[in-house]
C-alpha cells in the first residue's frame, strides 16, 4: 500500500466520520462546531497513522508528529475561544 492509498483512506475515514458526526449531532447548537469536527478528524488521522504500517522512509512518523501538533493547536485554539 504506498502513502498515496494510505493518506488517502485516512482522509476518506476522517471524512466519514465528520459528516457521521454532524449527522447525529443534537439539535442544540455546539460551541465551536467546525473545531470538534476538524479535532476529531484529526485523532482519527492519528489513529489510522498509528495503525499503518512502518516501512514510509520516516515520513508516516513525522505525520504522525505533525497531526499530534495540530491536534495540540487545535485544542489550544478552543481554550483560548472559551475563555474569550
Amino acid at each position: 500500500m504506498n502513502l498515496w492509498k494510505i493518506s488517502t483512506f485516512v482522509l476518506l475515514v476522517a471524512l466519514g466520520a465528520t459528516v457521521t458526526l454532524s449527522a447525529v449531532t443534537p439539535a442544540q447548537a455546539e460551541p465551536q462546531p467546525h473545531m470538534q469536527a476538524a479535532l476529531t478528524s484529526l485523532k482519527v488521522a492519528k489513529d489510522q497513522l498509528e495503525k499503518a504500517t512502518a516501512d514510509k522512509g520516516g515520513h508516516r512518523v513525522k505525520a504522525i508528529g505533525h497531526v499530534k501538533d495540530a491536534i495540540s493547536e487545535v485544542e489550544k485554539g478552543i481554550a483560548f475561544d472559551n475563555k474569550h
